[in-house]
């Protein structure tokens, strides 16, 4: 790089790879197409198993406590000896200060801890506590961060101020779709967030409204599909806040099926960020209502 030449300029690089200028209208067409032709295939109890196994079963309320957080985990070890025939939820996700609780109380295998970090959910405070927290959740047992870029940054321009923020460990990096309102912003972030080291890119935190829409959950994984035939990387998609119903899920599992292919349809590639869905998945598979979780 020449020495007057901008450092911001390999950020503005690395999107000029790639097209940004998206249509709005365009896009919404597009999911509800894949919607309307696609999702009642994928209405199976196989499916809805796959996705079960793909959920990060979350827990960030302000009342939790290290007593609550356990019970939560406890709910888990106890999902493997009352339903042996199905495989149990992919991460326990919760605060970065339980997560020592939670590896304390975990008892089954291939359920990783994840903790939100480095700010969240806003991303509003100093690089240094970011890089402490998220440093400090790892210490105490995470096996996985979910991190939320610096909008504000990104809104402005400062790429390199949002870039330098993501960190070289397993990271669910949240894009928080709903204040980037565009699909062309979402298509930004997603390639910046990718090239600076993100192993996930996830659409929100859930604690602001829009949250995961089947629109962003597109353009996210048109963005994978195209750093991956560029680079050969392989990048994972979360949709998290607003899943409200199977149907929901159904039309996330459906975007990545038809965008992405079956290389995807795993849980080292595919996260449900979620709580409320365990119950109504688990109701679906077993015919009955249950209130396990």
């Amino acid at each position: 790089m020449e020495k007057n030449e901008p450092t911001q300029s390999k950020y503005d690089a690395a999107l000029a790879k790639y097209n940004t200028q998206l249509d709005d209208a365009e896009i919404a067409a597009q999911a509800a197409r894949i919607i309307a032709e696609k999702v009642p295939a994928n209405n199976t109890p196989e499916v809805k198993k796959f996705l079960f196994n793909c959920i990060d079963l979350t827990t960030l309320k302000s009342e939790d406590s290290d007593e609550s957080v356990m019970k939560f985990t406890q709910k888990v070890n106890k999902f493997d000896e009352e339903f042996p025939d199905l495989k149990n939820v992919a991460a326990i996700c919760v605060y970065p200060n339980f997560a020592e609780v939670v590896k304390d109380t975990l008892e089954v295998e291939d359920v990783k801890i994840a903790c939100v970090s480095a700010g969240f959910p806003s991303s509003q405070t100093f690089i240094e506590v970011k890089v402490a927290e998220t440093a400090m959740a790892l210490m105490e047992g995470a096996d996985e961060i979910d991190i939320v870029i610096s909008v504000g940054k990104f809104l402005a321009g400062d790429y390199e101020g949002m870039c330098e923020e993501i960190q070289e460990h397993h990271m669910k990096v949240i894009l928080e779709t709903g204040a980037l309102k565009t699909a062309s912003n979402i298509k930004k972030a997603s390639i910046l967030s990718m090239y600076s080291g993100a192993d996930f890119i996830k659409t929100s935190t859930g604690k602001q409204q829009p949250a995961a829409t089947p629109e962003a959950a597109l353009v996210m994984c048109q963005a994978i599909k195209e750093y991956h035939e560029l680079t050969g990387i392989k990048v994972g998609f979360k949709p998290a806040g607003g899943i409200n119903c199977v149907n929901d899920a159904l039309i996330y599992y459906t975007i990545v099926k038809e965008v992405l292919g079956e290389e995807w349809l795993n849980n080292e590639l595919f996260r449900l960020g979620t709580s409320r869905l365990a119950n109504l998945l688990l109701s679906e598979i077993k015919g009955e209502e249950m209130k396990f979780f």
